[in-house]
């Protein structure tokens, strides 16, 4: 049965792995017995055995990457690179809408007297989601492996050229285009799904910290070993290899490649001064890009502090239907979008959205209230 609210929970086991780590290092977890541990579960499962190998713990190796920036109005936006297709992705939505004026369009009040979007704003972001979505699913990958063009994905002629596929009405899907340096690849639309956390935290001396973890589905694989689960982040891998016409998929399953993903854990700088202004990120699958798309242009466009931001209703595309947040959503906008060609699908978005604001009188936090996160400071 479920335990009551207020109950303490305590987790032994894991509290055993914590102290191994501690006290030997991190190459504990990875060999001896924690790893053999992990193994055994994995392959002594009773319907679904895999083929983990001590061998394959032992070589895994963390990877220290050069962040990826974009500029935005008077920011610069630096996140993560592949094989996380979030920065790039938010990267080519805010070029293509930095020749907009999209502080024009002002969020509009709600019944409730809540702030949302306004249809002519959500009509321009998501048909720049829809552009970009399509390029990441045909490039973007673990470029230890696969060419991912990410210059050219973010030339600016190159994103001024597709911002001018954004007319009156939507295109419905979008088409990749052809980025400066893009091979050939297969088309591939891996869907990702949203058990991921994400934390922001900046200590007294301003360092920041903005951080995105997952064991991509709910519970990860269902298996759970020295009180932690394992994950199922290989189903973030293009389940085919090659596309209906023979072209190779770039995120394809190879030996000790990493999956994409869509994490977008952000830290934003004054483009002027190099100051941290903010920091930013959300768990949501796939939907996480436009989750923290929503909340820059909330910032950067509208004036909002980072709390208003987080709380207006989400939308957005992946390259499918315009997804609008069921129950936020006014129907004035709704009817905008239908105006304008758009079949928009009222659903859950449930997005996890945490940050921390720098304003004059200090910083902030912000926690989204759809979730359980919350915002603390000493």
């Amino acid at each position: 049965s479920a335990k009551v609210a207020g109950t303490r929970l305590t987790n032994p086991a894991l509290a055993g792995v914590l102290r191994t780590v501690a006290s030997q290092g991190v190459d504990a977890f990875y060999q001896g017995p924690l790893a053999q541990a992990m193994v055994a579960k994995v392959r002594q499962h009773p319907s679904n055995p895999g083929v983990l190998a001590a061998a394959d713990l032992a070589s895994y190796q963390a990877k220290l990457r050069d962040g990826l920036c974009f500029d935005y109005r008077q920011s610069k936006v630096c996140g993560f690179p592949t094989p996380s297709s979030g920065t790039i992705a938010l990267g080519q939505i805010f070029g293509m809408l930095e020749g907009r004026n999209m502080a024009a369009l002002a969020p509009v009040i709600t019944p409730t007297g809540t702030l949302a979007a306004s249809a002519e704003a959500i009509h321009l972001y998501s048909e720049a989601a829809r552009l970009a979505f399509a390029d990441r699913n045909l490039y973007v990958a673990d470029s230890d492996f696969v060419p991912v063009p990410v210059a050219g994905l973010l030339d600016k002629g190159y994103l001024a050229e597709r911002g001018k596929l954004i007319g009156e009405r939507t295109m419905g899907t979008a088409k990749a285009g052809l980025p400066p340096l893009a091979l050939a690849r297969g088309q591939d639309a891996t869907p990702e799904l949203p058990s991921t956390s994400h934390i922001s935290i900046v200590d007294p001396r301003g360092m920041a910290v903005s951080m995105t973890s997952s064991i991509e589905d709910g519970f990860g694989s269902r298996q759970m070993v020295n009180g932690y689960l394992l994950n199922n982040q290989l189903t973030d891998f293009s389940f085919t290899s090659q596309d209906a016409s023979g072209l190779p998929v770039a995120n394809r399953v190879e030996p000790g490649k990493r999956p994409r993903s869509s994490m977008s854990p952000l830290l934003v700088f004054d483009k002027q001064s190099g100051d941290l202004t903010m920091t930013l990120g959300s768990p949501g699958g796939s939907a996480i890009i436009n989750y923290v798309g929503k909340a820059l242009l909330g910032t950067q466009d509208w004036g909002l502090n980072l709390q208003q931001a987080i709380n207006l209703p989400n939308f957005g595309s992946r390259n499918g239907p315009t997804e609008l947040e069921r129950d936020r959503t006014p129907p004035s906008v709704v009817d905008g979008l239908k105006a304008r060609g758009h079949e928009p699908v009222l659903i859950e978005l449930t997005s996890g959205l945490q940050g921390v604001e720098r304003n004059s009188a200090g910083w902030f936090g912000a926690a989204d209230p759809r979730r359980e996160g919350i915002a603390k400071g000493e």
